[in-house]
């Protein structure tokens, strides 16, 4: 792959990653969150399965069916699950951030724990700079609802996202990093669907609204972000460490917060462009190497 395609890929998938907040605003007055999910991710399993068939690409080895399901659960149902959910709660989306955007923090320690992956002063500095930035990127949405009443169900299911994220990445970075990148991505795709399909029966009542926004709502999430966005996530951790991938995460916040800002007319204030700014210094410090 040429050096610029390379470098592109990294802002490609936080672009693409973060509309999936901005996504769900739009999609979870129309459809129930699990069964949105279920619907996306069997939709995008038939898809790659499909694709894999095409371009020949060889299907998982009886070992690896168990790594690439686990992974998926983690990166696809706990993660995914998890923010649809506290959303659904009442979760605001600011709140919501900076729990599931904790997650370079927790990723390094454990990575260093785990993969045994060193991470240099530089690369710390570039965390906290980054955490920083994240704070003050959506201070200004959040700082309101601190004296409101949050569902705590809605946090948990928070939390529950920022750990299946966590734990995820570093599973696929230490189990799942040969397999196949389509049809283990359909397998993790499946995996992810039957847990969606079992909470979808046991507490939803699967009303669906659909009408244009839900089909370019669903369209964005299938063929954008599960095929685009997944693909790029994935291949990112195959050829990165734990902790450059993971602090990625750290753009998403001030960039939901500009395309709410252009679709919402949600306000940008002086000290969220200055987290943006910040942010991004501390994405250059752990990246770089």
């Amino acid at each position: 792959m040429k050096p610029w395609l390379v470098r592109l890929a990294p802002l490609v998938f936080v672009l693409l990653w973060s509309t999936g907040y901005i996504g769900a605003k739009f999609a979870l007055p129309l459809i129930e969150p699990f069964t949105f999910l279920l619907i996306r991710l069997s939709i995008a399993m038939i898809l790659l399965a499909v694709i894999a068939t095409i371009f020949g690409q060889p299907w998982l080895q009886k070992h690896q069916w168990k790594h690439a399901g686990v992974a998926g659960i983690l990166l696809h149902a706990g993660y995914l699950g998890g923010v649809f959910t506290a959303i659904q709660f009442g979760v605001p989306a600011g709140l919501s951030a900076i729990i599931v955007n904790l997650q370079p923090v927790l990723t390094s320690s454990l990575a260093a724990l785990f993969l045994r992956e060193t991470v240099s002063s530089q690369q710390w500095l570039g965390l906290g700079l980054g955490l920083l930035g994240v704070f003050m990127a959506i201070f200004e949405k959040s700082v309101g609802i601190f004296g409101q009443s949050i569902s705590f169900w809605g946090v948990l299911a928070a939390f529950v996202a920022l750990f299946s994220s966590t734990f995820g990445t570093i599973y696929q970075k230490k189990f799942a990093g040969q397999i196949p990148l389509l049809t283990g991505t359909a397998v993790q795709y499946a995996a992810s669907s039957l847990i969606f399909l079992v909470l979808a029966l046991a507490f939803e009542k699967q009303v669906i609204v659909w009408n244009t926004t839900l089909f370019l709502t669903m369209f964005w999430f299938v063929v954008v972000i599960s095929l685009g966005a997944i693909f790029l996530l994935l291949w990112l951790i195959r050829h990165n460490s734990a902790t450059q991938v993971s602090s990625l995460f750290y753009l998403v916040p001030p960039l939901t917060a500009l395309e709410a800002y252009w679709l919402f007319g949600e306000q940008l204030g002086v000290l969220a462009i200055a987290g943006l700014f910040l942010t991004m210094i501390g994405v250059a410090l752990v990246v770089k190497v």
